[in-house]
């Protein structure tokens, strides 16, 4: 277990991690924030393969993966 003064750098840097995360999900469009949270497992721990989710928006693989790697 970390010393007081680690606990308390990490938790400032998983904050600061946290607030650079929320402003560049803000800059997304809807999609490409669905997109990264299928990917991710976001909603329920389910990650979707870049396949799963073209079906489920009727667009390419290709262009997922775009979006994909645009945004990560």
């Amino acid at each position: 277990m970390g010393t007081a003064p680690d606990v308390v750098a990490e938790a400032v840097e998983n904050q600061c991690e946290h607030e650079r995360l929320n402003k560049q999900i803000g800059r997304l469009s809807s999609r490409e924030k669905w997109v990264l949270e299928m990917r991710f497992g976001m909603p329920d721990g389910s990650r979707k393969t870049q396949r799963d989710i073209a079906k489920m928006l009727g667009i390419s693989r290709s262009y997922v993966s775009r979006i994909d790697k645009r945004e990560t």
